[in-house]
């Protein structure tokens, strides 16, 4: 029972990973037919991203209501059905109101889903799970293209992607009884106790853990989107740096699997500061002018540092704050790390008007500082365990 539900756990976080790239990739076909600007893009991803932010700072109430089962079945089911609704719409305003449940569905099932694992398995699944995501979201662009290229539109790789989410919660509601089998998991999210997110922020350590999600998901979103554009500006042609820009994510998914059989030796916080090295090593090597091999090898070694921080930070928690409120601040860090993920990097491409696209490395670079100092803060008064 233990391996069944550790597959639907890591085939739930393909499941969230499949959607979270798919607007990008299928913007350039629906923009024309649905008569608006390209940078109305943003607009749909700003809801979306509203939703997740919401559902994951109340995820804990309902997860301590359902249970992380029926959260998890619920919300891929909520997900599905914005896909579904995704696929039929034919105008602007219906996407803008499909992206409601599309973020509200992403928000609970990955609070859920992320504490769920801290709580009842060792580091390794931890960084194996956040490894699967990057598979989902990696093979959501490519189905979409696959359809495409077969000279179907849009909406029928929209359709083919809630189709896959309808099998899984199919899959999810049949195998309620086995999150209940898991070590006793009913009664412990009935010790969980839900804190508000205000309740959340006056923990001791919690307003640092909480910056340092902001910080690393603001270094992970702006190096990934601005990569390419950074590589053009040394003189590297667009095909290419396309390519390489993409090796970034590459380096955060291989490096999540690499991380699963690392943790066994090395403690959590110690993961991290491994990753935040690795960051600044990758960062200092994009400073380097005129050496586009060694921006290139920047780009690997940041997403390679990438790595270990999100997934460490997350199996902590319940060390670190306690497993009866880790429900309660895993959805709180969230939202954090949502509000830096969908702010940050528009926020860079602001700054670029004035500062020029030169400033993308400094500008990583305060985010990491700052990262580095908040967590460290946090080690220092509550420190972070191990398992």
């Amino acid at each position: 029972m233990y391996s069944i539900l550790l597959v639907i756990i890591y085939l739930a976080f393909i499941s969230l990973g499949l959607p979270d790239s798919l607007l990008g990739a299928a913007w350039p076909s629906m923009q024309p037919g649905l008569g608006v600007p390209v940078s109305y893009a943003g607009g749909i991803s700003v809801i979306i991203a509203g939703g997740t932010i919401i559902s994951s700072l109340f995820s804990n109430y309902l997860i301590h209501k359902l249970g992380t089962g029926k959260v998890t079945a619920i919300s891929v089911a909520m997900t599905a059905a914005a896909l579904f609704g995704f696929s039929v719409s034919g105008s602007y305003w219906q996407l803008c109101l499909w992206g409601i449940p599309y973020g509200l569905g992403a928000g609970s099932v990955d609070a859920a889903l992320n504490n769920f694992v801290a709580l009842h398995y060792k580091a390794k699944h931890m960084s194996w799970l956040h490894c699967f995501w990057g598979i989902g979201a990696t093979a959501g662009p490519y189905i979409m293209g696959f359809v495409l290229t077969r000279g179907l539109s849009w909406n029928a790789g929209y359709r083919t992607i809630s189709v896959l989410q309808v099998i899984l919660t199919a899959v999810l509601v049949f195998t309620l009884p086995l999150w209940k089998e898991k070590g006793g998991s009913a009664k412990e999210e009935e010790k969980q106790q839900p804190l508000s997110p205000l309740q959340v922020t006056k923990l001791p350590g919690a307003k640092g853990v909480l910056t340092g999600f902001f910080c690393y998901c603001s270094v992970e979103a702006t190096a990934g989107l601005w990569a390419s554009s950074y590589m053009v500006n040394r003189g590297i042609s667009a095909e290419t740096a396309a390519k390489w820009a993409a090796l970034f994510y590459l380096g955060i998914t291989l490096g999540r699997f690499i991380c699963g059989f690392v943790t066994a030796k090395i403690n959590d916080k110690n993961m991290i500061r491994i990753g935040q090295f690795l960051i600044a090593c990758g960062i200092a090597l994009l400073f380097l002018p005129s050496h586009n091999k060694l921006a290139f090898a920047g780009l690997i070694l940041t997403g390679l540092g990438c790595a270990p921080v999100y997934p460490s930070l997350i199996h902590a928690t319940p060390k670190t704050f306690g497993a009866d409120v880790s429900q309660s601040v895993i959805g709180v860090q969230m939202a954090s790390a949502y509000v830096g993920t969908t702010f940050m990097p528009p926020l860079f491409g602001l700054l670029v008007e004035v500062l020029g696209i030169g400033f993308y490395p400094a500008y990583l670079v305060i985010f990491l500082v700052l990262m580095v100092v908040m967590l460290e803060s946090v080690n220092r008064v509550k420190g972070t365990g191990r398992e």
